[in-house]
């Protein structure tokens, strides 16, 4: 069985997609499903903000494909870890948690290479392009980590 691991940011268009384009990258698909979702509506069935587009190509990666969805209480069920990508998300999420093991499988992303440090991924969608260049250097840092722990884990 799959090990699933699930990207959320706010609108699921700018970060949270680099993040599941990122990870699963790394990662092999017959083993391991990324995908991601937002805390908010506002962008269901969209694809990915145009700049997350365009660093991801710049990085040979395609998450233009992605649609935007919303996260739902049954994604604690559904997925095995779950990574936010800021403190406001965070707590959106666990507002929705039902159970301890679901709250266990929550955690900031950037926890990976700042350990308890709590630090946001800054959201890029109102700053300047260049938000999109280090957004998409800080998760692949994050997901190098991420990928070597699920795969000396679950491998």
């Amino acid at each position: 069985m799959a090990v699933k691991i699930l990207m959320v940011c706010l609108g699921n268009i700018c970060r949270s997609p680099l993040a599941e384009g990122i990870l699963a990258s790394k990662l092999p698909k017959n083993k391991f499903i990324v995908d991601s979702a937002g805390t908010g509506s506002w962008h269901i069935g969209h694809s990915p903000d145009k700049r997350s587009i365009a660093v991801a190509q710049k990085n040979k990666l395609d998450i233009s494909k992605q649609k935007g969805r919303q996260f739902k209480t049954s994604d604690f069920d559904n997925f095995d870890y779950i990574y936010v990508m800021d403190s406001s998300n965070y707590n959106d999420v666990i507002e929705l948690a039902k159970t301890p093991e679901h709250i266990a499988k929550v955690n900031m992303i950037l926890n990976e290479i700042f350990p308890n440090e709590n630090v946001d991924v800054p959201d890029p969608y109102y700053g300047a392009n260049n938000g999109f260049d280090l957004v998409y250097k800080m998760l692949d840092e994050a997901c190098e980590s991420i990928a070597l722990k699920l795969l000396n884990k679950h491998a």
